[in-house]
């Protein structure tokens, strides 16, 4: 019987630990999807390279992110699991992209300037032309819908554009995506600026806390977390950053909406605030944690479902390919 699923195709970079803002943000969603779409999930260890990487790290953070999906439910029997670099059609196609992406297209990508900004030391064409990559990694799967954050819908606007162009020039090739905006999901954001975003590659360890933190490490950064001088604990996100992000990082956990979870707090200080947030934290970590270390230690089995995600992967990819280079005239038939 023919897979009238929808498509869906998401990466995360193996660039950093991954953190708990990764899990509620984005992992959780990805286990809750698996049953309902026909879901990709990639190990994009391509991307990760813009910027320097020791290599061997790179291969073992690339083995771990993806016993982390294993871990905390991303099923190899419902969705397809592989690491980028392992399908040569993504450079294949990004090229063929890359010749039908305007500069100003790419010079607009704000991504680029932050990074450029950050990494001044190391401003290279990869890091401009990241997107198209991007572009190209959702193009290769015929992907009906792309998981996005506020901090993406740049990237999904870019990679519909360049499928609309060409398809245009060359006759229906691509499906074209559309943004998948999860019904549940928490935007979790620094410990130590909680104007911004959670990020695996922030400099201050102290700012996000890690999916395979230990128990005493969560709540020695989370006692640490920036709060305010109010001492009254409401969400209020635009004037209480702070303790806004410790009650999402609470609701998300427990499951509970924003009301219930201020009223938990009623009459109560930041120190039980940030005591109770670490405990349902640890809670929510463990079992992962528990399962990641069984999965990693079994190299045999990582190995085989990387193997089989990878063929998966690689027989959508050769098929797009084909239709490609026989559109822009790369075959010899």
């Amino acid at each position: 019987m023919e897979n009238t699923k929808k498509r869906i195709f998401s990466g995360i970079q193996p660039s950093g630990n991954l953190t708990i803002g990764n899990y509620l943000g984005a992992l959780r969603n990805w286990v809750q999807l698996q049953d309902d779409y026909e879901c990709i999930y990639c190990v994009v260890n391509m991307h990760a390279i813009t910027v320097r990487q020791d290599p061997a790290v790179l291969r073992r953070r690339s083995l771990e992110t993806m016993a982390i999906f294993l871990a905390c439910g991303i099923s190899p029997e419902k969705s397809i699991l592989f690491i980028q670099s392992h399908i040569p059609e993504h450079t294949m196609l990004n090229w063929v992209m890359c010749c039908n992406t305007y500069m100003g297209e790419a010079q607009r990508m704000t991504q680029f300037k932050d990074k450029s900004a950050r990494h001044a030391d190391n401003i290279n064409t990869g890091l401009f032309t990241y997107p198209v990559l991007m572009a190209s990694d959702i193009l290769l799967y015929q992907a009906d819908l792309v998981p996005v954050g506020a901090d993406q819908k740049q990237h999904i606007e870019l990679t519909r554009d360049l499928c609309t162009r060409f398809n245009n020039t060359y006759g229906e090739t691509f499906v074209l995506p559309e943004p998948y905006i999860p019904k549940i999901g928490a935007r979790i954001m620094s410990l130590q600026e909680p104007q911004k975003t959670m990020s695996k590659s922030d400099p201050n360890p102290n700012a996000f806390i890690c999916i395979l933190d230990e128990p005493d490490v969560i709540v020695r950064k989370l006692k640490r977390a920036v709060t305010d001088s109010e001492g009254v604990i409401a969400y209020d996100p635009d004037n209480r950053a702070g303790v806004s992000n410790l009650l999402s990082i609470y609701a998300a956990c427990t499951g509970k909406s924003m009301d219930q979870s201020v009223k938990d707090f009623e009459g109560q200080g930041y120190g039980s605030l940030k005591n109770t947030v670490a405990d349902v934290v640890v809670d929510t970590l463990s079992p992962i944690q528990a399962e990641y270390n069984r999965i990693i230690s079994d190299k045999e089995y990582l190995s085989k479902v990387i193997e089989e995600g990878d063929r998966k992967a690689s027989a959508i990819a050769q098929r797009t390919m084909r239709k490609v280079y026989h559109k822009v005239g790369l075959d010899s038939k």
